[in-house]
This record gives C-alpha cells, sequence and structure tokens, in this order.
C-alpha cells in the first residue's frame, strides 16, 4: 500500500482522542467488553494483568497464583493467564476453551470482559461472548502480524454489531519496541476494519505480559506512542444504545395467579413503556393500551431495556408465549422471509432445504434456510455457496410458515438475534442476525407445495390424532389466530 494510499485510510478511521483525565465523573454503567483472536496472542494475560493492575485481584487469589504460576517466565512475573483459565483443561493445555467473565473497575466506571477461545472449534463461544459486548480488543501477536483466526474474530464482532474495535499489538517489547512494526499492523488492520464498516479503531503496542500501556503508560520504552493506554481508551468507550427500536417485550409467560389479574412477563428488548401507552400485540396485531406494570416487589411508573416486568393490559386480548408486545407507532418488520447472516456452529454445517427449528427470544419457528453466499476470511470477499461448512460466516434466505417477527439486528440486538436448532439432534447449529426482510417469497410453501388449512379447533385436533398425520405431526404447525392474523398472514403470502 503506498504512503498516499495510507494517509486517506487514516483520514477514513476515526481515532479515538486521548484526553487527560481531570475531574473525575464516575460512570455508573458498565461497559461489556471481550477479548478475541487468534491461539497464544495472550488474551487471558492481558486480562489477568488487567485485574492485577486494577486491583481486583485479592490477596488469597494472589498467593494461589504466585504458587501455581512456577516458573512460567523469566522476569519473576505471575503467570496472570491463570486468573482465567478455571476448567482443569484450559490449564492443562494453556488455551482458553469456554467463556470467562471478570469484573473490574478503576474510579471513573466499571467493566465486565469477556475472555473468548482463540481456537477456531471453539468460534460459538467466542460468537457468545460477543452478543453482549460493547467493545472488541483484538489482540495480534507483533512477532505474526493479522492472522486468518484475527479476521474471523474481527468479523464476527463487527457482525455481532460492535462498532468499536481496540487494536492491542501484544508482546511489543519481543519486537524491539519498534515502530514499522507496529505502523504496519495497525494498517493492515485498519483496512480490514474498514472492510467491516468499523470506523472507530484505537491502536496501542503492549506487553500485556509486562504491564506496558495496559494501566500504566510505557512511555519510557516507546516514547514515539503518545496516544491512550488501554484502560484511558476503555473509560471513554460508549455504550451501545437499545434504544433505536420502539418497546418490544417478547412474552415469556402468561401469569393468571387468580381471576382478577392476567399479566403478561417478559424482558423488556428494546425502548420503553409507561402506563397509558398504546401497544399492540404482534402477531395478531390486536392493539391495547398499558395498565400497569408490575414488577416483583413493586409497581412502576415506567420500565424500559432489560428490566424484567409484568405488563397489564386495559383490555382482554389473546396473548400466548412467543408473542411481541410492541409500540403502536413503532413496530418491527414481520413476514414469511427474510435475509440474515449466520455463523455455522456445527460439524455438520448448513444443508441446503432442511427444515430447522428458529429460536428467537420466547419464539420458536419452523424455517427453511438457504445459503446465498459465504465469507472468504482471507480475501475478505463474499463468494456465493450452496452450503455452510462449519465456522463459516454467511448469508443466507429463510423462508416462515407463519409469520416471523423481527427487527434488523443493528437496530435491536434482542429482537434482531435468532439461533438455528437441528430438531434431529436438538444441538444449536447456527447463531445469525436478520439483516433485511425480503420481499419475495421463497418459502417453504412455494418449493415443497405445502398448503395451510383454516379448520375449527375440534377437527383439527380429530386430523392430527389421526394415523396418517401422527408419523408426521413434527412437520405440521398449529396455532390460534384471529380474522386480522389470518388476513396478515394472506398478505404476506400474496407478497
Amino acid at each position: 500500500m503506498t504512503a498516499q494510499a495510507n494517509t486517506a485510510l487514516a483520514a477514513e478511521i476515526l481515532e479515538v482522542p486521548h484526553a487527560e483525565a481531570a475531574a473525575v465523573i464516575r460512570d455508573s454503567r458498565p461497559l461489556r467488553l471481550i477479548t478475541c483472536g487468534s491461539v497464544d496472542d495472550g488474551k487471558s494475560t492481558l486480562i489477568g494483568r488487567l485485574l492485577w493492575d486494577t486491583k481486583a485481584v485479592k490477596e488469597d487469589q494472589a498467593a494461589t497464583l504466585r504458587r501455581d504460576s512456577g516458573q512460567q517466565n523469566d522476569l519473576g512475573l505471575p503467570d496472570f493467564a491463570l486468573l482465567l483459565d478455571g476448567l482443569q483443561a484450559e490449564r492443562e493445555q494453556g488455551i482458553t476453551i469456554d467463556v470467562a467473565y471478570r469484573y473490574f473497575a478503576t474510579d471513573r466506571r466499571s467493566f465486565i470482559v469477556a475472555d473468548t477461545p482463540g481456537h477456531e472449534q471453539y468460534t460459538r463461544n467466542m460468537a457468545t461472548g460477543a452478543s453482549t459486548a460493547d467493545l472488541a480488543i483484538l489482540l495480534v501477536d507483533a512477532r505474526a502480524g493479522l492472522l486468518e483466526q484475527t479476521r474471523r474474530h474481527a468479523t464476527i464482532a463487527s457482525l455481532m454489531g460492535i462498532k468499536q474495535f481496540v487494536l492491542a499489538v501484544n508482546k511489543f517489547d519481543l519486537v524491539a519496541y519498534d515502530r514499522a512494526v507496529f505502523d504496519q499492523i495497525s494498517t493492515d488492520f485498519k483496512a480490514l476494519a474498514l472492510s467491516l464498516g468499523v470506523r472507530q479503531v484505537t491502536a496501542i503496542p503492549m506487553s500485556a505480559l509486562k504491564g506496558e500501556n495496559v494501566v500504566y503508560s510505557a512511555r519510557s520504552v516507546i516514547p514515539w506512542y503518545e496516544g491512550p493506554t488501554l484502560v484511558e481508551t476503555l473509560e471513554l468507550a460508549t455504550l451501545r444504545s437499545g434504544q433505536s427500536t420502539g418497546f418490544r417485550l417478547p412474552v415469556q409467560r402468561v401469569s393468571r395467579p387468580g381471576e382478577s389479574f392476567r399479566g403478561y412477563q417478559g424482558t423488556v428488548a428494546g425502548g420503553a413503556v409507561k402506563p397509558g401507552d398504546s401497544v399492540a400485540i404482534l402477531p395478531s396485531g390486536q392493539v391495547a393500551n398499558v395498565k400497569q406494570i408490575v414488577t416483583f416487589d413493586l409497581v412502576r411508573n415506567a420500565a424500559v431495556s432489560g428490566d424484567a416486568i409484568t405488563l397489564v393490559l386495559d383490555r382482554q386480548v389473546d396473548v400466548a408465549r412467543g408473542d411481541m408486545i410492541v409500540s403502536l407507532d413503532a413496530q418491527p418488520q414481520t413476514g414469511l422471509a427474510f435475509d440474515a447472516q449466520i455463523v455455522a456452529l456445527q460439524p455438520d454445517g448448513i444443508v441446503p432445504g432442511k427444515r430447522y427449528w428458529l429460536k428467537a427470544g420466547s419464539r420458536r419457528q419452523r424455517v427453511q434456510v438457504e445459503p446465498v453466499q459465504q465469507l472468504d476470511l482471507k480475501s475478505g470477499k463474499w463468494q456465493s455457496a450452496d452450503m455452510l461448512q462449519m465456522n463459516a460466516i454467511g448469508k443466507v434466505h429463510l423462508s416462515f410458515d407463519e409469520t416471523a417477527i423481527f427487527d434488523p439486528y443493528e437496530l435491536n440486538r434482542g429482537t434482531g438475534a435468532f439461533i438455528l436448532i437441528d430438531p434431529d439432534t436438538n444441538n444449536t447449529v447456527a447463531g445469525g442476525m436478520i439483516t433485511a426482510k425480503r420481499t419475495e417469497l421463497g418459502g417453504l410453501n412455494a418449493h415443497e407445495g405445502r398448503v395451510i388449512l383454516s379448520l375449527p379447533a375440534d377437527l383439527a385436533e380429530q386430523l392430527l390424532a389421526t394415523e396418517l398425520l401422527a408419523n408426521r405431526r413434527d412437520e405440521v404447525e398449529t396455532r390460534r389466530v384471529t380474522t386480522s392474523a389470518a388476513r396478515q398472514l394472506l398478505d404476506d403470502i400474496d407478497g
């Protein structure tokens, strides 16, 4: 890449300003972050060092760490990775297998950090950690530069909606603090970040083991670096907003402790609600007003994203588990076909034409998945694909039997994400994010000749009890719908 190109690239990346800490104003909201990258890039050591230098390690833990560390390095330092590798297999192999969450704090804010595995076979665990994070720390071994697994994790993190990256160029002491090495890795990564739509990147040269530029500045050994330390960057990071869509309450349970009370329980997945607000119940489309908001210990004046509540409406409506109560004036998308991006998580991959269970929140539906493209992690380009192998990142079409309810993932993580379950094994085979509603119908009805029958409930039960259908019961969807919902379903089929 030419010097001119580098200059242009740097101009498009938003560098986080290095602000001097003046008066300490503590942010009460914790920042959730992940560390990711390839194996042996030092993820667990970095978090261990963060815990150690922010005084989050208790005295008895420190004594145990010193006792168990042995001769792990020639610097006489503890093996900080042992603070994260809790499983016996992790300690024996020196790798991270499961996601480990830790808490630490500074004078300015608190943090919840997830140490995710670097091995490709544990990609599903990395995706799990990224799904709730506000920021990702991508570690790179300064001696090796960007690897395929680094690109994979950066891609998954961006797909999960993370828009703030810290590039930790680790083990910088092992390249003699060479500025040219740092500049080359930073330039390569920023080009990757731009291709993923990520514009907020802070690159930091550091040694996690020595604690250089982690909590304390390494100005004495890296005098040319004038940027922030890792902790200073984290203190200035922003939280992802959950208010970009209207009110969303996926109904998990209908509470009826007596004849005088009927409430709908769940965790608010977006927006806010207060008594008197008008809401719609999807997919039926019924409308009601909020009468009361109840939690386990009090009656509330309002509820916001993340609150676990019981919602009481002002009239009798038909609401069941899996329905969604939403703002009347800001509703999610409904339809029979959506586009999505997924990460395949099982050895069998995603088989085209096979029918899976799709679970989103409290709602589970039959779905057919049609792979369209797969991301080539070496070239960074999307290529046509007929199926998706394990750990592949792909674009797919989803076709449903009955009306699906989603927001685009970039607007709402809670109502835009889903998992795919293999009905034969009950294994989770993929995690995915909705990107858009499809305008044309490519669903099961069109390709498999399936039909929708509207029958009286007693007749439907008799039909399902026959020997002919008993053996194919799992293929039959049943649901009580109102006239308006049936009309919506027909509208969706008409496209």
